[in-house]
Order: C-alpha cells, then sequence, then structure tokens
C-alpha cells in the first residue's frame, strides 16, 4: 500500500519539505542577494503545503491548485510576518510601500508572484512524487486512487 507506515510518510515530508526551503532560499538570495533562516522554513513548509494541495485535489487542474496555494502561501506569509517581523522586529521584509498592503506583511503583487510561482511548483510537486515516492516502491497511484 502507498505510504504504509509513518516512516515512510516522514521521510517523504522532510524530503519535500528540505527541497522547498533550498530552493526558496536559493530563489530569495538570487532576487534579493540575501535571505533569512526563518524564509527557509517558511519556504519549507509553503512547498510541503503546496505539495498536500497536489495530492488532496487530484482533478483539479494546474491553475485551480495554483490559485489554492497562492492563498495558503499568502496566510502563511502573512502569518510569519506577524510573528517574525512585528512581534520579534526582525524586519525580515516589508511591504508597506506596497499597495493594498495587510500591515505591511502581505500585498496583492506577492500574491501574484506566489500564484505564478505555484505553476511550476505544483509540477516539480508531482514530478518529486512521481520520481521519488510513488514508483521507488513499485506503486503506481492514478489522480489520488491507489492501484497495484
Amino acid at each position: 500500500m502507498y505510504k504504509s507506515n509513518l516512516i515512510d510518510t516522514l521521510r517523504e515530508n522532510f524530503f519535500v519539505f528540505a527541497f522547498g526551503g533550498v530552493v526558496y532560499s536559493l530563489t530569495e538570495i538570487a532576487y534579493r542577494g540575501f535571505t533569512h533562516w526563518t524564509m527557509t522554513l517558511t519556504g519549507g513548509f509553503a512547498f510541503l503545503m503546496l505539495y498536500v494541495i497536489d495530492i488532496r485535489l487530484p482533478s483539479a487542474n494546474i491553475i485551480i491548485k495554483s490559485l489554492v496555494g497562492c492563498l495558503v502561501i499568502t496566510l502563511i506569509e502573512f502569518f510569519v510576518g506577524m510573528v517574525a517581523n512585528k512581534v520579534f522586529g526582525l524586519n525580515i521584509w516589508d511591504y508597506s510601500g506596497k499597495r493594498f498592503n495587510l500591515y505591511g506583511q502581505v500585498c496583492p503583487l506577492f500574491s501574484c508572484v506566489w500564484f505564478l510561482l505555484c505553476i511550476p511548483g505544483v509540477t516539480i510537486c508531482r514530478l518529486i512524487r512521481t520520481t521519488f515516492f510513488e514508483y521507488a516502491s513499485g506503486i503506481k497511484k492514478n489522480r489520488g486512487h491507489e492501484k497495484s
């Protein structure tokens, strides 16, 4: 059975989390020239959530999955921003200068960026799952339904 035990599930989730954290950090370094350790954790969690979205919405098309991913990532960004930037004063980012921002932590511009990044992100999630986790155990899944 696919993901037959807790260890396999934890291994898969850790791999996805780590992959997302590293890729997000490298992307931010390429874009901003630096990153913060909290962004590695946030990027890892966001990618893991996108991975779960791809699994849990098997019949949804990539645009719907990307839209849901964008909303989830925006919520994650808001929560992390309120804790890291407002409560702890880390000042990792500040969108106060962007139109329609919410407490300087999220804004429509970056929500659109998350949507666009979710499109290749969903494809990468599927590639990771089918390459490393479904076929490695000799089990092929079809749109979220188990097959032998």
